[in-house]
């Protein structure tokens, strides 16, 4: 934690307007100096706008990447990564522990400024409340990296305790990062008050999606994990503050947030299915100006994204490759593809409207929109592609026999060529909203009303072309609810960092994780014998019998089980070796 820097930074001016240029003038601050800094409101919202930057985004900072966060080799892609292998092993330097920590040196720098203000604290409580808020962000992203963490409140020096001391446990950490956003939301303006100059600040809504992501991420890993993967190399935190002691109270709190959100945030599903041929899941997600899609709808259309990353073709481009690396590395696994449910809301292996794998395509048809907004229907594909995506079944880019568009821009090599994406980034959307008010009202009761799937999953069912999601249906089909809800989420999010999180604290990541990695059907299929597009040569580990919507037939194997071994171990990362060697109490998770 020595490298903590203690120089607030103030780099990516263009993501606000509001900005003070002389602001940035300004010597680096120090601890002797820094509240000097801070004379005005102007100055405390220069220094908060900065704050925006530090979410890990399209665009790298500090050395961050993206696709380190947007579940590639989860269960649901077809691409291998040694993470969902099990593969983690002990680094000697980790910029995820080193910048959240010097993300919180500058929240820290402006909430001491803040207390030292004499001027009228009103007029910067708003800049406070943020402060706090991105506190809590960057703790809670430790936390789910690695557990307990030092919690750090104040502006350290060299000489500070917290820099020498243990790991405070991951209730101690939770309890920090809610009293954050507690204190935080009310000094937050709603969205509906935020001017367009400022649009993409944290508004109370967003710390209330926030907060709701975080008690319900806790409540589920305390219900299913406990404490088994507790610790900072010993079990901490057992006992009344651990162990499934809080969840009941945090999924009531959950509805209770999310509920409020959804009530009177302002905020809707971007739903132009009508104006883009059932497409509204593939333009979202590269939406720029109105050149970005068929129907001329820019930015402002956009009501659904709660807190989000702002970029602009003139000012702030994404830079990232992004459609090209996309297109090949989220292609989806063969369970992924078997998971979207048919027209009449039912799985593949019991609908009717299942049309099977025989031709490149079939599978394509009286599906969920989801499927062929997210992904390349070979045979009659209606959104133009172009670019590095090779479609031409198993060996192309993605070696499984499909490829993913979503985050992909429109007319990719044409109407934006690569690194030059602007699309915005969610980080919270209110899709997400819907799917943790049901979760959480299934996990704290055991069962959840039609009324209260009305108001939240069948509105997603809704704009992906399903039929509502009951009771009824669900007992008359022998489904699972808690397993349709799971499902929704997987879908609807895919690709937008949850579902390594989500494995996790449902417990099942080991039995999910360790699962062989498949692609395209081959057996009986218009590929089998094929030599034009497929090769059995390419593929080293052959074919292997799996369950499918139309019985056990051969698909691709491209990760076999035997190279995958996840435990309970892998659930966090392990502390590297320098920040060991920095502080020796700052002890190793178990298992590493």
């Amino acid at each position: 934690m020595k490298n903590i820097v203690t120089t607030l930074v103030l780099s990516s001016v263009l993501l606000f307007t509001s900005c003070q240029s002389d602001y940035l003038d300004l010597d680096p601050l120090d601890t002797q100096t820094e509240a000097s800094y801070f004379k005005t409101p102007a100055n405390f919202k220069a220094a908060s706008n900065d704050f925006y930057n530090k979410m890990v985004s399209w665009r790298a900072v500090d050395g961050s990447n993206i696709y380190n966060f947007m579940d590639f080799g989860t269960d649901l892609t077809s691409f291998t990564q040694e993470e969902g292998r099990g593969n983690t092993v002990e680094a000697v330097s980790d910029i995820y522990w080193r910048n959240p920590y010097k993300y919180i040196r500058a929240n820290n720098i402006l909430l001491n400024a803040a207390a030292q203000y004499q001027g009228d604290k009103a007029a910067i409580a708003q800049y406070v409340a943020a402060a706090k808020f991105f506190r809590a962000w960057h703790h809670f992203f430790l936390l789910k990296r690695y557990g307990g963490v030092p919690i750090v409140t104040t502006v350290v020096d060299i000489n500070d305790e917290v820099l020498y001391g243990k790991r405070n446990s991951r209730y101690e950490v939770m309890n920090q990062i809610l009293t954050d956003l507690t204190e935080a939301i009310p000094d937050l303006p709603i969205e509906q008050n935020i001017s367009a100059a400022d649009k993409g600040h944290v508004s109370k809504w967003a710390a209330e999606a926030f907060k709701a992501r975080v008690l319900l991420y806790e409540a589920t890993w305390e219900k299913y994990v406990g404490t088994t993967t507790d610790g900072d190399g010993i079990t901490t935190g057992a006992g009344s503050e651990g162990a499934a002691a809080n969840t009941t109270a945090y999924l009531e709190e959950v509805i209770t947030l999310a509920k409020d959100v959804m009530s009177n945030g302002g905020y809707q599903l971007w739903n132009y299915n009508s104006q883009l041929n059932n497409f509204s899941m593939y333009y979202l997600f590269n939406l720029e100006d109105a050149g970005s899609n068929p129907a001329g709808l820019d930015k402002s259309t956009n009501k659904e994204f709660i807190l989000y990353n702002k970029y602009d073709f003139g000012l702030l481009q994404a830079g990232t490759n992004l459609s090209h690396t996309v297109g090949s590395r989220l292609a989806p696994s063969r369970k992924f593809m078997d998971m979207f449910l048919c027209t009449d809301g039912l799985p593949v292996d019991k609908s009717p409207l299942f049309q099977g794998y025989v031709k490149v395509g079939d599978e394509y048809r009286n599906r969920d929109y989801r499927l062929t907004s997210y992904f390349v229907d070979l045979a009659t594909d209606a959104i133009p592609v172009s670019g590095a995506i090779k479609l031409f079944g198993p060996g192309g880019d993605s070696g499984s026999g499909y490829a993913n568009r979503k985050f992909r821009a429109y007319k990719y090599g044409t109407y934006r060529a690569a690194n030059t994406e602007s699309a915005d980034y969610p980080q919270i959307r209110l899709a997400e909203v819907y799917l943790m008010y049901a979760e959480a009202l299934y996990e704290l009761n055991g069962t959840i009303t039609d009324a209260q799937l009305n108001e939240s999953v069948n509105l997603i069912r809704q704009r992906a072309g399903l039929p509502a999601l009951t009771n009824a249906f669900v007992t008359a089909n022998n489904l699972n609810m808690l397993d349709e809800i799971r499902r929704e989420r997987a879908i609807e999010l895919f690709g937008e960092n949850s579902r390594y999180d989500d494995l996790k604290r449902w417990g099942i990541a080991e039995q999910v994780l360790n699962e062989p990695i498949l692609g395209s059907v081959i057996q009986g299929t218009d590929y089998q014998g094929n030599a034009a597009i497929y090769k059995p040569a390419s593929y080293p580990h052959g074919e292997l019998s799996v369950a499918t919507g139309k019985g056990n037939l051969n698909a691709l194997l491209l990760d076999p089980a035997a190279n995958r071994n996840f435990q309970r171990t892998h659930y966090l990362f392990p502390v590297s070796t320098t920040q060991q060697q920095l502080n020796p109490k700052l002890l190793q998770n178990p298992g590493y």
